[in-house]
C-alpha cells in the first residue's frame, strides 16, 4: 500500500503549486457548488460541505470565492448546472481505476478521458468493472516524524478508527466513513498535523509494479486525469515501492 500513500501524500503537496494556476480552484468551486446544492449552504449541517470548504481553506482560496460558490449551489447567484459521473477503467499491468467527475458536459467528458487512458496503454471499462475492488473509508496520513506511534494509536482508536498501520515515513489510518470527521477531529485537536485527511476509496487488493517504466506509464496516466479540468477524484489499486516511485519522480 505504500505506492498508494505516498500518492495520496504527493496529491496534497502538488495542490500547493496547481492554486497557483487556479486549477485546484476551480475544482474546489464546482465540488462546493454541488455540495451545497445537494445538502445547503450550512457546512455545520453539511457533511460533504464541510469538507470541501476546510478542502478550500487548506489551498488558500479568498473567503468571497468560497461564498459565492456555495450561492451559486444555493441558487442565489446564477450559475452552471454539474453533473456527477463515475468511469471506470484499467491502467498498466491491469491496475484498477476510478475517475469521479463533475461535468457540464458528458460527452466531451467522456471522449477526453477515454483518449487520457488510451495514450497512456490503460482502457476504459464497462461501469461497475473495478468498483467492487474498492470501499469508501475515511483515509488519514501522518508523517513518523511529526507524532508518537503509541500516543497516535490510541488517540485514532478511541475516537473510532478502524486500523493503523506503518508505511515508509507514514502512518496510515483508516476509518468507517462515518466515523471520519470524528477522528479527524481527534486528531487535531491533540495538535497532530496531517499529511492527508479525506474520504477515499481503498483498494481491498493492490496490483505490484516494481519496474520504473511500467511505475513511470503509471503515474503519467494518473497525472494526466488529474489535470483534467472536469475530474474531483481519482482512485487505483497499485502498490509502487517507495524506492521505485522517487526513482520516478526525479
Amino acid at each position: 500500500m505504500s505506492g498508494h500513500s505516498k500518492w495520496a501524500t504527493t496529491k496534497h503537496k502538488k495542490a500547493a503549486t496547481d492554486a497557483k494556476r487556479g486549477k485546484i480552484f476551480t475544482k474546489i468551486t464546482k465540488e462546493i457548488t454541488v455540495a451545497a446544492k445537494l445538502g445547503g449552504g450550512d457546512p455545520d449541517g453539511n457533511p460533504r460541505l464541510r469538507t470541501a470548504v476546510a478542502k478550500a481553506k487548506s489551498v488558500s482560496m479568498p473567503a468571497e470565492n468560497i461564498k459565492r460558490a456555495i450561492q451559486k449551489g444555493t441558487g442565489e447567484l446564477p450559475g452552471v448546472s454539474y453533473e456527477e459521473v463515475t468511469y471506470e477503467g484499467y491502467g498498466p499491468n491491469g491496475v484498477a481505476i476510478i475517475v469521479e467527475v463533475l461535468t457540464d458536459n458528458r460527452n466531451r467528458t467522456v471522449s477526453e478521458i477515454r483518449n487520457i487512458f488510451s495514450k497512456a496503454g490503460g482502457n476504459m471499462g464497462e461501469a461497475g468493472c473495478v468498483s467492487w475492488m474498492f470501499h469508501k473509508k475515511g483515509y488519514i496520513v501522518v508523517a513518523r516524524a511529526k507524532a508518537d506511534e503509541e500516543k497516535l494509536m490510541s488517540l485514532a482508536l478511541d475516537a473510532g478508527a478502524e486500523d493503523m498501520q506503518t508505511e515508509d515515513d507514514n502512518f496510515v489510518i483508516t476509518t468507517a466513513q462515518s466515523d471520519f470527521e470524528k477522528v479527524k477531529k481527534a486528531l487535531e485537536d491533540a495538535g497532530i498535523p496531517l499529511e492527508v485527511a479525506e474520504v477515499t476509496m481503498v483498494p481491498q487488493t493492490y496490483v505490484k509494479i516494481d519496474g520504473e517504466k511500467v511505475a513511470g506509464q503509471m503515474m503519467r496516466l494518473m497525472e494526466a486525469i488529474e489535470d483534467n479540468d472536469d475530474v474531483q477524484n481519482v482512485y487505483a489499486n497499485f502498490d509502487i515501492p517507495e524506492e521505485v516511485m522517487n526513482a520516478v519522480s526525479a
